[in-house]
């Protein structure tokens, strides 16, 4: 069974992770022991094949192949988060391209015409799964990514984002939504974030991310059928606000994790 970030929006995408850790250890922040333990999180194991001079179906451990992004050229690691028609933080190929679209996510390094895609297997019974994670390498072009936003730019653009959340979910009656989506809101809202990025973050991406995983939860209320909105055009009302909130909201994820590679560029 493959999982993709949709499935659970409360949950942070792995690419993100391999993200920010792997910035970290590239920045001396982080060991690669630390950099992958943080990266496995929950999971049971992660692999990485496809590196640059690997034989066909070579696997390796994913403490040995973070540990050798700088011998590979590395110098940093970008997030994408593209989605049908909104190809985020990707360069190309075509067929890398299709890979991260139908994951979800990706990783594309800097310093080197490589990234990762996540193919993720999920197993177990309800309310006790665990997944393993294979991260594909092959090569991308090296032009700028696409469609990605400043820290200035996402926190702009985020906080009329938050504003036209709650207006929203205020029209839409969020008092009549399910109590387990609510609980959901609530306890995202109560958990600490700064262990959503790694050491060497500037409090600035933290507070983006923040605001950006909180528009996400609001969505995924709004999304999820519940309140008063019933005729077909309240529908289309809703979703004529919703698509746009939701890329904005990715975009802003992107440019927090990617913060530590694009700030110090710009």
């Amino acid at each position: 069974m493959l999982a993709t970030p949709a499935d659970n929006p409360f949950q942070e995408p792995r690419s993100a992770r391999f993200t920010a850790w792997g910035n970290a250890l590239l920045a001396g922040a982080a060991s690669p022991d630390d950099a992958a333990a943080a990266v496995l999180g929950h999971d049971d194991s992660h692999r990485v094949t496809g590196l640059p001079g690997d034989a066909d179906g070579e696997l390796h451990a994913l403490t040995w192949a973070m540990g050798r992004l700088r011998v590979m050229g590395v110098r940093g690691l970008r997030l994408a988060l593209p989605a049908a028609g909104h190809p985020l933080g990707l360069t190309g190929p075509a067929a890398f391209n299709a890979a991260a679209l139908a994951a979800g996510e990706a990783v594309l390094a800097v310093g080197a015409p490589i990234g990762f895609v996540p193919e993720v297997t999920e197993f177990g019974p309800a309310g006790d799964r665990s997944a393993t994670v294979l991260w594909r390498c092959s090569a991308v072009g090296d032009g700028p990514p696409a469609d990605v936003p400043s820290l200035d730019e996402a926190e702009r653009e985020l906080a009329e984002g938050l504003r036209r959340a709650t207006v929203m979910l205020a029209r839409l009656d969020v008092a009549g939504a399910g109590p387990e989506a609510l609980r959901a809101l609530e306890a995202y809202r109560r958990r600490g974030h700064d262990e959503l990025l790694a050491p060497g973050y500037p409090p600035r991406a933290v507070r983006v991310l923040q605001s950006a995983r909180q528009v996400g939860a609001l969505l995924a209320i709004a999304a999820d059928g519940h309140g008063a909105a019933v005729s077909a055009s309240e529908m289309a009302a809703r979703r004529e606000v919703l698509v746009p909130l939701e890329r904005t909201a990715r975009r802003a994820q992107t440019a927090a994790y990617n913060a530590l590679v694009d700030e110090e560029r710009r």
